[in-house]
């Protein structure tokens, strides 16, 4: 359930409850694509020194390896990995259309290749919310169609109703699977997802269509994949209004911290990307300052840590110059230690967001901080 405590002019502060824990929004989710994030990190760091609240795993590719159901005969998703907090599973349908090869696109589902090893394979509505019963995350994505952009406005329209028809698929087989006397999970949440390409009519249109559901919570996807960042922002502008107020909302696959902090100012509660990871394994690191390139030669003898204002259990411990000289010298360890900057800056950030929001001081926050958090050292 959701609880809206406070609201800032569009941005909200609230609660989401869960039967793995209550999440305190605005939040951001840690994605553990393959139940671990990239960078070797583990759960029990998430919990003891990340400030990570929700993870997130990828419904496609645990599918194909190691298997839902093996994942399911081993307890779930939450015995599997150790991660005892709330799990949002994606429906498999952006890594379909991104990944896969020769997809075919039907009205019962797609027929895909994989992306690993050829094998066809397919997978619907009821097929993804099997998998995600299997691995009996908190929330279950429902499973959609992920436009291109730019698409074709007719191309798009049609898209968009198939995706409402899979949606009312997707909430019967959740029911069905809840029901189950095996089942991992029978408190699993469903999200449904608005898409719409930028176009913004079709958007309203899909989104007053998918709120009648009243669904557990409502995502915004087919974003940040071809769009400019403007655009991505009317379209949130379009849809928020539409978006009902007693249910979390979530912007799927952003991104960079202006793109939170403007997601936040427009009514998002909820974020996710691979972003903070994958750069802080090519040394690019974010900080209240700005963002560091550690391959930088300046930072050969820098022995300041790699913020002088972070907690993190590596600003604490080691120096710019320790941290550069692992990159060059290719120690996994220099990844490991730029993954859980990066990771702990992000879930940091959105600690001072919400207390921003508390004392009502958010406008002023954003203002600061979006000419600030973009800019490269």
């Amino acid at each position: 359930m959701y609880t809206l405590l406070k609201q800032e002019g569009k941005a909200r502060r609230g609660t989401f409850e869960t039967v793995h824990g209550t999440i305190q929004m605005p939040a951001f989710m840690n994605v553990a694509t393959a139940a671990a994030i990239k960078g070797g990190i583990s759960a029990y760091d998430l919990a003891e020194s990340l400030h990570c609240q929700i993870m997130l795993s990828n419904t496609y590719h645990l599918h194909l390896r190691p298997g839902d159901e093996v994942i399911r005969r081993l307890g779930g998703l939450h015995r599997f990995t150790g991660w005892t907090g709330p799990i949002l599973t994606d429906s498999g349908g952006f890594q379909v259309f991104s990944l896969a090869k020769l997809r075919q696109i039907k009205e019962e589902g797609v027929y895909f290749q994989s992306h690993i090893d050829g094998k066809r394979i397919f997978m619907g509505p009821e097929e993804s919310i099997r998998i995600q019963s299997n691995l009996g995350s908190t929330i279950a994505m429902a499973f959609d169609e992920c436009i291109e952009n730019p698409a074709e406005y007719e191309y798009t329209s049609r898209s968009i109703r198939r995706t409402t028809r899979w949606l009312y698929r997707c909430k019967e087989e959740l029911e069905r699977c809840n029901a189950r006397c095996d089942t991992v999970n029978p408190h699993q949440m469903l999200f449904g997802i608005n898409q719409g390409s930028t176009y913004g009519d079709l958007r309203v249109q899909h989104m007053q269509e998918i709120a009648k559901l009243d669904l557990d919570g409502y995502a915004i996807g087919g974003l940040a994949v071809g769009d400019t960042a403007q655009e991505m922002y009317r379209t949130i502008e379009a849809v928020e209004p539409h978006m009902p107020q007693n249910k979390p909302r979530y912007l799927m696959g952003v991104g960079t911290p202006v793109n939170i902090l403007e997601g936040v100012y427009r009514g998002v509660d909820l974020f996710d990307c691979v972003m903070p990871s994958r750069n802080a394994r090519h040394g690019h690191l974010f900080t209240w300052q700005g963002i560091i390139n550690i391959n930088n030669a300046k930072y050969e003898l820098d022995d300041r840590p790699l913020d002088d204002t972070c907690g993190c259990p590596v600003c604490q411990k080691h120096s710019r110059a320790y941290l550069r000289h692992l990159f060059k010298a290719n120690e996994m360890l220099g990844m490991r230690l730029a993954v859980m900057h990066n990771l702990y800056f992000y879930n940091t950030l959105m600690e001072r967001i919400r207390a921003a929001l508390d004392q009502g001081t958010f406008t002023a926050f954003y203002q600061k901080y979006v000419p600030i958090l973009g800019k490269r050292i």
